[in-house]
C-alpha cells in the first residue's frame, strides 16, 4: 500500500497546476518519487516500464514549464506516458492501468482533458500537433503551444518525414509547434537506419543536421534527465514563435539498473520483484509454446532448407521472434525500422526477383500498409508471405492494438490466400506450405498473441492443400464452422455438450479465402450453421460463409459469433473473449440453445417450421 509518507511531493499533486506550485529545486525529488511510484506499480501489475522510466524528467519539465491542458502534449505511441497520467489526476487510478474497466495504457481523449490526442501506434504525433496548430491559428489562438513528443524510433516511419516536410514548409513555419525528440537509441529493439546512425554522432560534431537542413530551428542535444535544465530550455522555447525542435538524449529504463542494462526485455517485462529485478514467472505445470516462437523457430528450419527465404520485420525482431532468424541468417533478415509501408513494398521487390519473403507484421500494424498490400503485392500477384502476429484480441494493450480487422480487410483482395491456424502445429504446416514452389501468389497467415495449446508442435512438415479444412467432429443438426484459434473454444464447448448427449459437427476451416467448398456443402446439410471467429463480424469470416450460401442458392440459417461493431477495451484476454461472447462458455450456451430450438422444430407434433434467429 503506497502512502503519502513514501511520496510526500507526488501525493500532493492532483493536477499539473499543483506541480507548478513547487519550487524548481524540488523537482529532482519529485522525479525520484514518480519513478519509484511507476516501478512499484508496474512490478505488481505489469505494463510498459522502460519507456516511461526514461521520460520522467521530461514529463515533469513539460507540465511544469507549459500551461497544460491549454498547451497540449501529444505523446507519440504513448508507451512513455505513464508519468503523464500520474501527474494529471490519475494517480489513484494507476493501479487499474491496462485492466478491464481501468485506465488505458495509452493516451485516450475520452479519459482526460490532458490526453489531447489518442495514440497507440507510432509516428502520428507531429501530424496531429501540426493539425492542431493550424486549427489554433485559424481560431486566432496564437499562444497555445502544441508539443509533439516523439522518440527517435518513431522518426523512422514515413509518416514522421511527411509531417516534418509539411511542418517545415514556409507557409507552416509560423505555427506554434514544438517538436521534442526523446532520443534513447531504441524503440523495443535497438533502432536501425541512417537517421539513427547520424543522430548518434550529432553531439560529437557541430555540422548542420537533418532538421536544420529543413530550416527547422534546432536546440540540443540536452540532457533529458536534468529536469532543471529541461525546464529552463522549454520555458525559453515557449516564448519563441513558430516551429522549433528540442532534441533530448535519455536512457530507456532510467533508474532501474536491470531495465537500463537490458532495455529490450524491460520494455514490458511483466511482474517482477522491484528489489531484486527477478521476473515472476507464472506457476503452471505445462506452458505451451508462444505462437511467435513457433513462427521464429519454424522460419529458421525453413530457411535452412530454402535459400530463397528472407525475413522482414518493421522493428519487431524480438516481438515477433524473428531475432531467431537474425541470429542464424543475419544477411537474410531485414529489420527496416518502424516502417510498415516500406516493409511490404521492400518485400514485394524481393519477391519480384525470385526471393521468398516472410513479412511479419502485427495484425494491428498491417493496417498501416494496406495500400502497399493491395497495389504492390496483390495487384502484381507477387509471392509475399504475410505473417500476421497478434491477430484477434490482444489483452491489456486494448483498442489500439486489437488485431480484429484483418480478415475483413484482406479477404476482399484478389490473388491473396488468407489462412488461420487453430494451433501451433497447424501454424507450422501453413508456414511450410506457403513457401512451396507450386504456390505462386501472396499468402497471409494470421495467428494470435500468447501461448498455444499443444505440448508437441514440432511435427514433420506437412503440406496443407490450399482451401481445405478439417472435419474435427461429425454430429447432427448443427454445424460449427470456426476459423483460427477460437476453434479450441468450440472443441471445449463440444466436449461439455457431449456430456448432455448433444453432438454437433465441427469443421476447422483453416482458410478464409478460398473457402473449403466441400465442407461448406457438408455444413449445408445441417439444420443450422454457427460461425465462430475472432475478427469483426462486419465483413468477416461469417460474412464470407453467408455470401457462399447465398451464391449457392442455399437457405440454411447461419448464426455468427465474432467481434461486434465496436472497439474492444483493454483487459485480460479472457474478459475480452467473454465480452464478445466467443469464449467456451458463451459458445456452449449458444449451441445448447440452438440444439433445443432445432429439436423442438423437428418433433413430429411441432407446428413451428420456421427457424428464428437465436439471440
Amino acid at each position: 500500500m503506497q502512502t503519502a509518507a513514501e511520496y510526500p511531493l507526488l501525493f500532493g499533486i492532483a493536477s499539473p497546476e499543483d506541480l507548478r506550485q513547487l519550487a524548481i529545486e524540488q523537482l529532482p525529488q519529485l522525479c525520484y518519487e514518480l519513478r519509484q511510484f511507476i516501478i512499484d506499480h508496474i512490478s505488481r501489475s505489469g505494463g510498459h516500464l522502460g519507456a516511461s522510466l526514461g521520460t520522467v524528467e521530461l514529463t515533469v519539465a513539460l507540465h511544469y514549464a507549459l500551461q497544460t491542458p491549454e498547451d497540449v502534449l501529444i505523446w507519440d505511441v504513448g508507451h512513455q506516458a505513464y508519468g503523464h497520467k500520474i501527474l494529471t489526476g490519475r494517480r489513484n487510478q494507476f493501479a487499474t492501468i491496462r485492466k478491464w474497466g481501468g485506465i488505458a495504457g495509452f493516451p485516450v481523449r475520452t479519459e482526460s482533458v490532458f490526453d489531447a490526442f489518442g495514440t497507440g501506434h507510432s509516428s502520428t504525433s507531429i501530424s496531429a500537433a501540426l493539425g492542431m496548430a493550424n486549427a489554433a491559428w485559424l481560431q486566432r489562438n496564437y499562444s497555445r503551444v502544441h508539443a509533439a513528443i516523439i522518440g527517435d524510433g518513431g522518426l523512422t516511419a514515413g509518416m514522421s518525414f511527411e509531417a516534418l516536410n509539411h511542418a517545415a514548409y514556409s507557409k507552416q513555419r509560423h505555427l506554434n509547434l514544438l517538436i521534442v525528440i526523446n532520443d534513447n537509441g531504441i524503440s523495443i529493439d535497438p533502432n536501425v537506419g541512417a537517421l539513427h546512425e547520424q543522430m548518434q554522432q550529432w553531439q560529437k560534431t557541430n555540422q548542420p543536421n537533418f532538421f536544420q537542413s529543413l530550416s527547422i530551428p534546432y536546440y540540443g542535444i540536452v540532457d533529458g534527465h536534468d529536469v532543471a535544465a529541461l525546464v529552463h530550455q522549454i520555458k525559453m522555447l515557449k516564448e519563441q514563435p513558430g516551429i522549433r525542435l528540442l532534441h533530448c538524449r535519455t536512457v530507456k529504463g532510467k533508474g532501474l539498473e536491470q531495465a537500463e542494462q537490458n532495455q529490450t526485455f524491460w520494455h514490458s517485462p511483466g511482474k517482477f520483484d522491484k528489489h531484486t529485478g527477478e521476473v515472476m514467472a507464472a506457476k503452471t505445470a505445462f506452458q505451451p509454446a508462444k505462437y511467435q516462437d513457433v513462427f521464429g523457430e519454424t522460419l529458421v528450419e525453413l530457411a535452412q532448407q530454402n535459400a530463397a527465404i528472407v525475413g522482414i520485420t518493421p522493428a519487431m525482431l524480438s516481438g515477433c521472434s524473428m531475432q531467431k532468424l537474425m541470429d542464424a541468417f543475419p544477411e537474410r533478415t531485414f529489420d527496416v525500422g518502424i516502417a510498415e509501408q516500406h516493409a511490404v513494398t521492400f518485400a514485394a521487390g524481393l519477391a519480384a526477383q525470385g526471393m521468398v519473403p516472410y513479412c511479419n507484421l502485427y495484425a494491428t500494424f498491417a493496417q498501416r500498409a494496406y495500400d502497399q498490400i493491395i497495389h504492390d503485392v496483390c495487384l502484381q500477384n507477387l509471392k509475399v508471405i504475410f505473417c500476421l502476429d497478434r491477430a484477434g484480441l490482444v489483452g491489456a494493450d486494448g483498442a489500439t492494438h486489437q488485431g480484429v480487422f484483418d480478415i475483413a480487410s484482406l479477404r476482399c483482395l484478389p490473388n491473396l490466400i488468407v489462412a488461420a491456424p487453430m494451433n501451433e502445429a497447424e501454424l507450422r504446416h501453413l508456414l511450410y506450405t506457403a513457401q512451396l514452389p507450386d504456390i505462386q501468389q501472396p499468402f497471409a497467415i494470421r495467428y494470435p498473441r500468447g501461448h498455444g495449446v499443444l505440448q508437441h508442435w514440432q511435427q514433420p512438415f506437412q503440406k496443407i492443400p490450399v482451401g481445405k479444412g478439417r472435419v474435427l467432429l461429425q454430429g447432427k443438426h448443427i454445424a460449427v464452422l470456426s476459423i483460427g484459434q477460437v476453434g479450441n473454444f468450440v472443441q471445449q464447448a463440444a466436449a461439455t455438450l457431449a456430456q448432455e448427449s448433444i453432438y454437433i459437427s465441427h469443421y476447422d476451416m483453416r482458410f478464409i479465402k478460398p473457402l473449403d467448398e466441400e465442407l461448406m456443402a457438408m455444413a449445408a446439410t445441417h439444420q443450422v450453421v454457427l460461425t465462430v471467429e475472432d475478427g469483426i463480424l462486419a465483413g468477416g469470416f461469417g460474412s464470407a460463409v453467408l455470401e457462399w450460401f447465398n451464391n449457392a442458392n442455399l437457405s440454411v440459417p447461419v448464426v455468427r459469433l465474432g467481434i461486434p461493431d465496436e472497439f474492444i477495451p483493454h483487459g485480460e484476454p479472457a474478459q475480452q473473449y467473454s465480452y464478445c461472447q466467443i469464449d467456451a462458455a458463451h459458445i456452449t450456451a449458444c449451441l445448447r440453445q440452438l440444439w433445443h430450438k432445432v429439436n423442438a422444430q423437428t418433433q413430429p407434433n411441432s407446428h413451428d417450421n420456421t427457424f428464428k434467429k437465436i439471440t
